[in-house]
């Protein structure tokens, strides 16, 4: 089983996962048909099915293209609001493409039909996968735009953190940079935050990405998986783990980034007038 990680759109990750020896393929949110079948054109690979997190355009929005390119493709959700669906999957289904194996895992909140892709093949030493959509980021978890607290305090820690600790995950968008920007502020003193957010600042600089972590380092660092902590009660001022979360989300919501230096070479482009002719045009 290969993962192919494809940065799309503004800061979105799509997924190709490549059974390697039929050669047949699976899509993960595939938001950008062109580019998906560019890297299915270059791997010499047959798309089987797209599984689909949730209904946002920045996830769904290529499938119906894709179903009208590719006949017979199949399409797995959990809400009838995405688009071409063929195939409506429920908690603790499990599917079958090959020799890969896939656990549907329901985890309402970010939206009310989100649904969780967990993922290995069996006999094989490769860690399995999750595919989390805009439940856990790393170093995070999805806005509650149609849930609650308490259901996205039973995703984290009864459905998705219950999974094997060696896990991988492959979450839907490229935002570990700024949610590690709020562990730290959350947990000024964790070392392993600190040491985490360089790595991926690092990363950011080189336009490479931070896709995947794992499970296990999640409870090291992305404090919506550490409520229990003495540290995220004593940031919250709340005890029971569900206040925790919801004041957690809250705060998030409202954490702005530190802004950040201006170019020292842009500026003296301003000062020294070389954009002049560029900002005159209309």
């Amino acid at each position: 089983m290969k993962v192919k990680v494809i940065s799309v759109l503004e800061d979105n990750y799509m997924y190709l996962v490549i059974e390697e020896s039929t050669r047949d393929a699976i899509a993960v949110d595939a938001a950008v048909p062109k580019r998906l079948l560019e890297i299915i054109r270059k791997e010499d690979v047959v798309l089987r099915a797209i599984l689909t997190t949730h209904h946002h355009w920045d996830h769904a929005r290529g499938n119906e293209e894709l179903a009208r390119l590719c006949p017979g493709l199949r399409v797995y959700g959990a809400d009838e609001r995405i688009g071409a669906l063929t195939d409506r999957v429920t908690h603790g289904q499990e599917l079958t493409f090959g020799s890969i194996r896939v656990r549907c895992l329901f985890t309402p909140c970010h939206t009310s039909g989100h649904m969780c892709y967990f993922m290995w093949e069996d006999g094989s030493p490769d860690a399995p996968a999750l595919f989390s959509g805009d439940t856990l980021f790393v170093g995070g978890c999805g806005k509650f735009f149609e849930g609650t607290a308490e259901q996205m305090y039973t995703n984290l820690t009864q459905i998705l953190g219950t999974l094997p600790k060696e896990t991988k995950v492959f979450c839907g968008h490229e935002c570990t940079v700024r949610n590690l920007k709020f562990a730290l502020k959350v947990e000024p003193e964790n070392e392993v935050v600190k040491k985490k957010l360089a790595w991926a600042k690092q990363r950011d600089e080189e336009d490479l990405p931070t896709v995947p972590s794992t499970l296990q380092e999640e409870f090291l660092y992305n404090p919506f998986l550490r409520v229990t902590e003495e540290a995220l009660q004593k940031f919250t001022g709340k005890t029971e783990p569900v206040e925790v979360l919801r004041s957690l989300r809250r705060e998030k919501d409202n954490f702005k980034k530190p802004k950040e230096r201006p170019n020292p070479q842009a500026m003296l482009a301003f000062d020294w007038g070389l954009f002049s002719p560029f900002l005159e045009k209309k």
